[in-house]
């Protein structure tokens, strides 16, 4: 009895989600970024990536300055 209840309770949040603005329209529409031009994607992305992988390395590099 319960689970028939959470059923329809989930079932009624997905359709009224749903209705409610579920699929955005274009591809590309609901990102915080611009992706028409590819040279500016690609740069905000090597950005992005790239300091995250740097950070261990320049960590490294502080503290056996440090030392």
């Amino acid at each position: 009895m319960i689970a028939n209840c959470a059923r329809n309770v989930s079932r009624g949040f997905a359709t009224s989600a749903l209705r409610n603005g579920g699929h955005g329209g274009v591809p590309g529409a609901n990102l915080p970024f611009d992706i028409s031009n590819r040279w500016k994607l690609t740069a905000l992305f090597t950005a992005f990536f790239g300091s995250g992988f740097a950070v261990p390395f320049l960590a490294v590099r502080f503290h056996m300055l440090k030392a």
